[in-house]
């Protein structure tokens, strides 16, 4: 921060953290839909776009009323490089905007609720990827489904239909339509020069009311997907969050039930990843929380440092509880490496993280709270596991900002949010940043 009076300083500090309070107030009272935005909404829409301008130049994916998808913002970031001269040079995008929206709208049938593989962080002229698992059957030829795809409507609930067509002649034909949708899916997951795809899901596919609603890659029966690096990387979903709230918030000791029918995906990884890490994955349904979320981070900035060339997708069901989780604490560790975001200061690299990553792609808070799955909560309060040089990126330096702290403004005052602030009914103590 540039020099200024305490005066001056602490003003800009409260104007800070009144900002993130306030998103956070509306975060969890509202569910973001790109074709209901308010003043408030386009508020943030535009700090956004303002602090991704800070450190990049960057192109608009559009979707100015949920045409492409209901719960991504309207204008979504491709960034295409650093500002820098230097990265420039170094890292100048290929990519055509006017390709990459064309590719965009052909493919987001692909995945399930219409969420696309979509860019969100460039770390080192790769791009960090995000989406929903592959569509399946059920989803594709529900009748609210079959309605999506042919009259082009952005119904949000169309995923979740429970009729489907009883003619085995128009199930017999889908594997057309997935040689379709799904190659489409594939353009666009090379136009953007991705080669790992990590899967988040504990099941191979999402079954619902005896039908495969959504798929995933690593069991697409034509092997469409045979040319990336595929890694099953099972994560509890949400509903696990309320054990973690149930606990008093310690995630030390909280070990996911894997012996439940569902939970069919084991983990795997190939070994040129597993053998490098100093993990012994075969005890990955021993591992509680805390340790399992430490080692699948540590996985995933290691697959980024591997290919100097290729990128990374991450996804789970929907794509908006674990994913952002983990995209969520990729942003943060690698701008704590200065590798990303760097002239942002901590409250910024909050409230951007907040913003885009949870609120603005879809993530259901206030559904959440009222449940007690309290995964968002979980994502801040876990920084404090991940603050060694073990998570670093760039081994040459220390971490900055391992306090997440800002001169006059702490991260962590602002996080002794009253309850009133948080939607929930907490005790003033429960915060989203711990103390360190």
């Amino acid at each position: 921060m540039l020099a200024a009076s305490p005066s001056a300083a602490s003003g800009l500090s409260l104007r800070r953290s009144e900002e993130i309070v306030d998103l956070i107030d509306l975060f969890s009272k509202t569910q973001y839909r790109a074709k209901e935005v308010t003043p408030r909404v386009e508020a943030i829409e535009k700090r956004c776009l303002e602090l991704f301008a800070r450190d990049y130049k960057y192109s608009i994916i559009q979707n100015s009323s949920g045409e492409v998808c209901g719960h991504y913002p309207r204008q979504i970031v491709f960034l295409e490089y650093e500002s820098t001269d230097g990265d420039r040079d170094r890292y100048e995008s290929t990519v055509q905007i006017s390709k990459l929206q064309d590719l965009v709208n052909r493919s987001k049938l692909a995945r399930c609720r219409g969420r696309f593989v979509c860019p969100v962080i460039l770390y080192n002229g790769k791009h960090i990827c995000r989406s929903a698992t592959l569509a399946g059957w059920g989803e594709l030829y529900g009748r609210t489904g079959y309605n999506y795809i042919f009259s082009g409507g952005s119904d949000d609930t169309w995923a979740d239909s429970e009729e489907f067509p009883e003619d085995s002649e128009v199930r017999n034909g889908d594997s057309q339509l997935f040689d379709k949708v799904r190659g489409h899916d594939i353009k666009l997951l090379r136009y953007l020069s991705v080669r790992y795809i990590c899967d988040l899901m504990v099941e191979n596919k999402k079954v619902k009311f005896g039908l495969n609603v959504t798929s995933s890659e690593k069991v697409d029966k034509a092997q469409r997907y045979a040319d990336f690096t595929l890694l099953s990387v099972p994560y509890p979903g949400c509903e696990f969050f309320k054990d973690y709230k149930d606990r008093d918030y310690t995630a030390e000791g909280l070990v996911f039930n894997w012996n439940q029918d569902h939970v069919d995906a084991p983990l795997t990884i190939p070994p040129c990843f597993s053998q490098n890490l100093n993990i012994d994955w075969t005890q990955y349904q021993s591992w509680d929380l805390v340790e399992q979320t430490q080692n699948y981070l540590k996985l995933l900035l290691h697959i980024i440092n591997s290919d100097d060339d290729s990128g990374l997708l991450v996804h789970c069901i929907s794509g908006w509880d674990r994913t952002p989780l983990f995209v969520s604490l990729l942003r943060l560790s690698l701008w704590a490496d200065g590798a990303v975001h760097a002239s942002l200061e901590p409250a910024e690299i909050l409230y951007l993280t907040i913003a885009y990553d949870w609120f603005l792609f879809g993530h259901l808070l206030p559904d959440r709270l009222s449940k007690g799955e309290e995964i968002f909560f979980f994502c801040f309060n876990f920084l404090k596991h991940i603050v060694s040089e073990k998570f670093s990126a760039v081994r040459k330096q220390r971490r900055k900002n391992s306090q997440f702290r800002d001169g006059e403004f702490t991260v962590e005052d602002l996080c002794q949010l009253r309850s009133r602030d948080r939607g929930q009914r907490h005790q003033p103590e429960q915060r989203l940043l711990p103390h360190h």
